[in-house]
């Protein structure tokens, strides 16, 4: 399933206005609407894209991305904000995103990939493109270009803005918003900036402050790494179970030499619960066995732990948006 900080949550939720509920829609995904602005605080993804699309359903949200990612503050994201602040370069700065932003979240990564005309600043979140996820996506890009300006002594425009989705009814505040043209149903969500504008020195950037929050950042990152061991370790492990049928938590903790309760917590750590787990190993399984041809759809529903195929099929449909039989025919023509 995947992880996102809550502040992305309550940032959408601030940026749709007095139109919405906002404690009755931070409330049912569990936050507390009164409670602190913690980044640290995680969000199933699956959970905040239903928050959009509940927000959709209120309010017209073809410009909610880009007030959301204009409020966007460096401050807010702990010390990956301030170490994006003290980078001494805005190219700088978007390489400690592209290192460390699995301390926001767990489904999106980020690369700085040359190009002809300059560097693209791309984000790769997998999923269904569903509605709440389109919309994070638009987020995310305009919290890229707000964060860039923040820190610059000279405006930020990039050259171009990359959407991986097709265009909402209309795009001129996109195009207002980030001063330069928006293509929608393109091959990548990405910001492509010129040398010039990433070799900008940034205003407070410091090598020294520099080198002090990365040694802190590497020890987070450290934590989380090693936590997602385990539950890497645990996948493999429920993988290797599933043709006998969804293993029980305590087969799998026991086989890691701990307690179901400490298997639990340590999950719990990573922002993990067992059934989440388990969902997400029968899922990633599911989808590597329908590219390979060489399975029938009926062994596939068996090596996913489903007796009947029916079962199998009525659950890759909710967790992908289609049947299997569709997914291997989608991928074979690609």
């Amino acid at each position: 399933m995947g992880y996102v900080t809550s502040l992305f949550a309550r940032k959408m939720v601030a940026a749709a206005g007095a139109e919405i509920d906002a404690h009755a829609l931070l409330t049912s995904v569990g936050l507390d609407p009164d409670g602190a602005w913690d980044p640290k605080v995680m969000l199933p993804a699956a959970d905040y894209y239903d928050l959009l699309e509940r927000i959709a359903v209120q309010i017209d949200v073809t410009d909610l991305p880009l007030r959301t990612g204009a409020s966007m503050q460096l401050d807010e994201y702990g010390a990956l904000g301030l170490a994006f602040k003290a980078a001494t370069t805005l190219g700088r700065s978007y390489a400690r995103v592209e290192r460390y932003a699995r301390l926001w979240t767990s489904v999106v990564e980020y690369e700085l990939r040359p190009d002809p005309r300059g560097t693209l600043f791309i984000l790769h979140r997998s999923g269904e493109r569903r509605l709440g996820l389109r919309l994070s996506n638009e987020a995310t890009l305009a919290s890229a270009v707000s964060l860039a300006r923040q820190v610059s002594p000279k405006p930020v425009t990039p050259l171009e803005v990359l959407v991986g989705h097709a265009a909402p009814p209309t795009t001129c505040a996109h195009q207002e918003w980030f001063g330069c043209p928006v293509r929608f149903d393109a091959d990548l969500d990405a910001v492509l900036f010129s040398p010039e504008t990433l070799a900008q020195p940034n205003i407070l950037g410091d090598e020294g402050i520099s080198r002090y929050l990365i040694s802190h950042l590497d020890a987070e990152l450290s934590e989380i790494e090693s936590e997602a061991t385990l539950v890497t370790q645990a996948k493999d492990a429920i993988a290797q179970a599933l043709s006998e049928g969804v293993p029980k938590m305590d087969d799998i903790a026991r086989g890691f030499g701990l307690s179901a309760r400490s298997f639990h917590r340590r999950l719990a750590e990573s922002g993990m619960s067992y059934q989440t787990l388990t969902e997400d190993t029968r899922r990633e399984l599911a989808e590597g066995l329908l590219r390979d041809n060489n399975h029938s759809l009926a062994e596939i529903a068996f090596l996913t732990g489903f007796s009947e195929q029916s079962s199998f099929t009525r659950a890759f449909k909710r967790w992908i948006g289609t049947t299997p039989a569709s997914y291997r025919r989608d991928r074979m023509r690609r």
